[in-house]
């Protein structure tokens, strides 16, 4: 996470915003995030990997075709010197005017079906977007080196990784954009227009639907409490019942196994275990 001072003068520099207020936004796996006052503005800012830049491009892009499509969501803000996105130490900065509304509440019913709803038609009209900064599917690395700081580690994301190849390969999937991290935070709704939109698309990559589906269940925290998300998206997404009773269960596992993955990584020891207990009660 960078300073307050590199954030600052990274907007001072890059997009000539002064921030007078800056709230940080609700933790997400692939990004860390802040919503920023500048004068009379409100805005999203993200901050993701210094590698995820191209897709954090194809994200934005993404953003940009949801507004034109008639789907509330952040307007992407290019630099000063016209780019989408600022590269620092830290990595890639993106700024997007702010969507109206107040952030979903994941624990709501009501809620999660507006979640569900809008991670579904995000879905459903990015059918055909195409970018070059697009990343194909591949969340995992079984051989990365920082896999093996556990013993367990390498073992069990590479079982996860293989359940979710041989999902591919056996079943007919429906492949799409992924948003990569539909956090409830990430959807909002105006209690004015009863209008929900999406801050921003993430760092977009091309995978099958159901993952970004499993990413937001866990948020939810868990397929038990998450009936009316997932009912909301069947509503307006273009998956299928049935395909969705096939394909979450693993890659609810492999989700599991990304944010172990980025447990490792970051060196987080609790959440690493948290992620252990996960994967090792999973089905499979």
């Amino acid at each position: 996470m960078p300073d307050a001072e590199l954030l600052r003068s990274t907007l001072r520099a890059e997009w000539h915003l002064v921030p007078s207020e800056i709230t940080a936004l609700d933790d997400v796996l692939l990004s860390r995030g802040w919503e920023v006052t500048a004068g009379p503005d409100r805005y999203v800012v993200r901050l993701s990997d210094p590698g995820a830049r191209l897709a954090v491009e194809a994200g934005l892009a993404a953003a940009d075709l949801l507004r034109g499509r008639g789907i509330a969501a952040g307007e992407p803000v290019r630099t000063l010197s016209g780019g989408l996105t600022a590269r620092t130490e830290a990595g890639a900065f993106a700024v997007l005017r702010r969507t109206p509304g107040r952030h979903l509440d994941g624990r709501d019913p009501v809620d999660q079906q507006w979640w569900g709803d809008r991670l579904g038609a995000v879905h459903r009209t990015l059918q055909g977007f195409h970018h070059a900064g697009l990343r194909s599917w591949q969340p995992l690395d079984p051989e990365a080196g920082h896999l093996d700081s556990e013993p367990w580690l390498r073992g069990a994301l590479a079982d996860a990784s293989a359940a979710a190849t041989r999902l591919t390969i056996t079943d007919r999937l429906t492949y799409g954009v992924l948003h990569g991290d539909p956090a409830p935070g990430v959807f909002v709704v105006d209690p004015g227009t009863g209008r929900a939109g999406v801050l921003d698309c993430g760092a977009s990559g091309v995978g099958p639907l159901v993952y970004d589906v499993a990413a937001a269940v866990l948020y939810a925290g868990g397929v038990a409490r998450a009936g009316e998300l997932i009912d909301g998206y069947l509503a307006a997404g273009p998956v299928e019942a049935g395909e969705m009773d096939a394909a979450l269960p693993v890659l609810l596992r492999l989700r599991w196994a990304v944010k172990a993955d980025r447990a490792a990584r970051w060196g987080c020891p609790e959440k690493l275990r948290r992620a252990r207990e996960a994967l090792e009660s999973a089905p499979g």
